[in-house]
């Protein structure tokens, strides 16, 4: 077996809800062979990877798997159980996979991850077991794994962000990483709030700075009367040992800039011992403060916003002696323990133990320790070295919780971790202790995951922080569907637009932030959703969500407020996996499933399949059609369901029990009238949406009437231009239900002959080629076919041949033409049109067109022709 590709889904995809990696896996020429039949495989397999004996594999049993086994099953199922089983036995506590055959020996394999590095790993060694398992070969499996822990450690969200986004989901904020693990987004937009661990958006830089230099935190805090420990900077040892006279003894050495407890001595009482730890200290640091000792407890008081959210009592590592072990092995011991990691994965960091406080104790690591003798390793008691931590938020007095919160408006902090000695936390420390520090990102594992006491939800504290206690996201509106989508998308734009509001909205046709195109090219995926999700400015995602992003990412945004399926017709048949209407139908749904509980998606009352994504959605359903006979908008009205419909002219919204009449069809422009019924049913829905969003009845009618069918609003779509007698007309149709909508609605609008500039791009099937040419053939009295420049893996002129046999299938007379160039087959058609013909160009670029346009205009005015209104 070999890896031929994957595909990595950061959010909601087509095959979970859950972040998943899709591998493409070749099986060398044992697909139609079962395990049970591979000597001795199912027997080292289960004895390589004993988690398998717990999976059921659909039988609703445990021990399924194993079952599926015995009775033979293959190796592409299988890797999907082994890769599930090897998460599973790293501590990665997920279930969801499945596999499916694609073509012979190639296979599908989609399965839920947490960490992607560790996750390709572990794809990498499931391969390889089952390569081994094939010739019968050894392979070290726990070594790989123990690589794989490694990597997991690295990769893990340290737990102050991992707690602050458990605070954002439980508000049902999205969260987005931006930054390989270390830097997210919370919020869409104007609502977007980053954070770095327990730095926010919100953070100043300047305080952090004060922060980290101990000496000018000490400083601020003394000039605002607040406790703090004498002290100041020593250059050499004549200052030191001046200082330390004028403190006296016991004293503490620190660096200026320093963290997590590195390079602080305390309780040293005499000169010789000043000395040497200061000669010791400056290899290190440039910069040493020498500061009044106090005794106490080590105090660790969390503010957010002002506010003691969180204190606790830190205690600094040690064991105690059983009369057998030595140091070494009690220390072991208890780095062994399930609840201690490496870093900060785990509630608690392994032991490190200070050798230099150790020895000065007079312990070795060799010494065996008395039964019950207690002994510390450090002497600090940060938990990021072995320390535990106590809560005693219910215990610190209100005095010190004022005195700490002085403390952190001193420094500029919106969350910091403050630092105090005391012998009782419950009595004010003015005369009975000190600030020792004021921490900008101040770990908040040791008040999440106390080794005693309870543990606090600061994360809401600090999301309730940043939204100024009223957390909301911006809206997201999400328009998917086989045709119709951009229009839809931009009718509902314009008129958030219209309403004051940045809207941010991706289409066919680019990136735009409140009307200002920001990218050209077709953005329908999710990196353009995102460009759009953490743009600062948008008031209002609006995202045309099309099928090949659908596939190829998944979703950018979590849940929309509303989607949009306009349609579901054929369309991209034969492509991606997507081989007929219900796989189709499948992947539009992603959009109509992935909305919040109280939002709505707009259903296509008149579509087929659109209609039949209905049992997939949990959202309410506002439909619209064409038709106010509809049964689906009789059921509507009767259930007192908000609906659009059309009625004698009107496009009509039924709400709050009365039918409300939005504005005449005639008077909305890119209607034509009426004549283009397909941009009727994008008006419905787009107007659906708007409704959805609590948009005035008068506000959508304006918006309505002042969209018009032009390059400025609405580009590529049924763009009419007058090259001076001749109706030019631009559309970006690319499918045959696209095809069948304009030439329907140009046999109502043309006077004259119709000339159509005809094509599709390479990846629609020889089938779908015909049929378009079919449907020119009946419709256009001169036909150009022409070819995209990007044929998409065909050769040169093969989609052309396969239109003009669908073409002379239906009209062996059809005055027909070739000429493969866009541009040129345009130029032609429109040298050969006479007053009062209409040219209709399908095409791929518009701006090349747009210049033939504008060269025939300026022609014929130097000719003396006069344009016709």
């Amino acid at each position: 077996m070999k890896m031929i590709s994957s595909t990595v889904y950061k959010g909601r995809n087509i095959y979970s809800h859950k972040k998943c990696i899709k591998l493409e896996v070749d099986l060398e020429g044992y697909s139609e062979i079962a395990s049970k039949d591979i000597e001795s495989f199912n027997e080292r397999l289960l004895e390589l990877v004993p988690e398998l004996y717990t999976h059921r594999c659909g039988i609703d049993e445990e021990g399924g798997f194993v079952k599926r086994l015995k009775e033979g099953t293959y190796l592409a199922h299988i890797c999907e159980h082994i890769i599930i089983a090897l998460q599973n036995s790293v501590g990665i506590n997920l279930a969801y996979g499945k596999a499916r055959e694609k073509n012979g020996d190639i296979y599908i394999i989609v399965f839920q991850y947490k960490y992607e590095k560790a996750a390709m790993e572990i794809v990498k060694l499931a391969i390889e077991i089952i390569n081994s398992l094939i010739k019968g070969s050894n392979i070290d499996i726990n070594m790989k794994l123990s690589i794989i822990r490694e990597i997991i450690n690295e990769e893990a969200i340290g737990p102050s962000t991992a707690e602050i986004i458990k605070g954002a989901e439980k508000f049902n904020m999205p969260v987005i990483d931006i930054g390989n693990g270390d830097f997210y987004q919370i919020g869409y937009g104007k609502q977007g709030r980053c954070i770095e661990a327990a730095i926010t958006s919100e953070t100043r830089c300047v305080a952090v700075d004060i922060s980290c230099d101990k000496l000018i935190t000490k400083k601020l805090l003394d000039i605002q009367n607040l406790p703090v420990a004498r002290g100041q900077k020593v250059s050499n040892v004549l200052d030191l040992l001046r200082a330390a006279d004028e403190i006296g003894y016991p004293v503490v050495l620190k660096p200026q800039f320093g963290s997590k407890g590195k390079g602080v001595f305390v309780d040293i009482r005499s000169k010789k011992e000043l000395v040497k730890t200061y000669d010791y200290l400056k290899n290190q640091f440039k910069d040493i403060i020498i500061e009044k000792y106090h005794e106490g407890d080590d105090f660790r008081v969390c503010i957010v916003n002002n506010e003691v959210v969180a204190v606790s009592k830190r205690i600094p590592p040690f064991i105690i002696g059983d009369g057998l072990k030595n140091i070494e092995q009690l220390v072991e011991d208890i780095n062994s323990t399930e609840n201690r990691g490496r870093n900060h994965e785990k509630p608690l960091t392994k032991i490190d133990i200070d050798f230099i406080y150790l020895n000065e104790q007079g312990y070795h690591l060799s010494t065996v320790l008395e039964k019950g003798k207690k002994v510390f390793l450090r002497q600090n008691a940060n938990l990021s070295t072995g320390g535990i931590a106590v809560d005693y938020t219910d215990a610190i007095s209100d005095e010190n919780k004022e005195i700490c919160v002085r403390a952190a408006k001193a420094i500029g902090l919106d969350v910091c971790g403050i630092d105090i000695c005391t012998k009782d936390i419950t009595k004010s420390i003015k005369g009975n202790g000190v600030i020792l520090e004021v921490n900008s990102a101040p770990g908040l594992r040791m008040h999440v995951y106390p080794s005693y006491g309870k543990s606090r939800n600061i994360g809401e504290k600090v999301i309730n922080m940043l939204y100024n206690n009223s957390v909301q996201n911006i809206p997201v509106i999400s328009v998917t569907g086989t045709n119709g989508k951009t229009t839809t998308t931009r009718i509902i734009s314009s008129i958030l637009m219209k309403m004051g509001y940045c809207v941010g909205m991706t289409c066919t046709d680019g990136i735009y932030i409140d009307g200002n195109c920001i990218d050209n090219g077709d953005d329908t995926g999710a990196d353009s959703a995102t460009c759009v999700l953490l743009n600062r400015d948008v008031d209002v995602a609006v995202l045309e969500t099309a099928r090949g992003g659908i596939i190829r990412k998944g979703l950018a945004y979590d849940l929309a407020d509303v989607a949009v399926i306009t349609n579901v017709t054929e369309d991209h048949l034969g492509c991606d996996g997507i081989e007929d209407m219900e796989d189709l139908c499948m992947v539009k749904s992603l959009v109509a499933e992935a909305v919040k509980e109280d939002g709505f998606v707009v259903v296509n009352a008149d579509d087929k399949y659109s209609l039949d994504i209905i049992p997939r959605i949990k959202a309410q359903i506002i439909y619209f059609s064409k038709d106010c006979n509809n049964d689906y908008i009789l059921e509507a009205i009767n259930k007192d369901n908000i609906c659009v419909y059309l009625r004698e002219g009107y496009i009509c919204v039924y709400n709050y029990g009365r039918e409300y009449r939005v504005i005449k069809v005639e008077d909305v422009p890119i209607t034509l009238n009426g004549v283009l019924e397909f941009n009727i049913e994008n008006v419905m829905a787009a107007c659906a949406s708007l409704i959805a969003m609590q948009v005035d009845y008068s506000m959508i009618k304006i918006g309505l009437s002042k969209f018009e069918l032009n390059e400025k609003d609405n580009s590529g779509r049924f763009n009419i231009y007058d090259c001076n007698g001749v109706k030019a007309i631009l559309d970006y149709g690319h499918n045959i239900d696209g095809y069948r909508k304009v030439l329907s609605s140009l046999k109502e609008l043309a006077k004259g002959n119709i000339i159509g500039v005809i094509g599709i791009p390479g990846d629609r099937s020889n089938n779908d080629a015909v049929r378009i040419g079919k449907l020119s053939g009946k419709n256009l009295n001169k036909i150009i076919i022409k070819e995209d420049k990007d044929r998409r893996g065909r050769r040169c002129g093969e989609i052309a041949e396969l239109i003009k046999n669908g073409v002379l299938q239906v009209n062996k007379d059809s005055d027909l033409k070739v000429i493969l160039d866009e541009v040129e087959a345009f130029r032609t058609a429109l040298m050969e049109a006479k007053r009062g013909d209409t040219v209709i160009v399908f095409f791929e670029k518009r701006k090349p067109l747009l210049e033939v346009i504008e060269y025939f205009r300026k022609e014929q005015e130097e000719n003396g022709y006069k344009k016709i209104n």
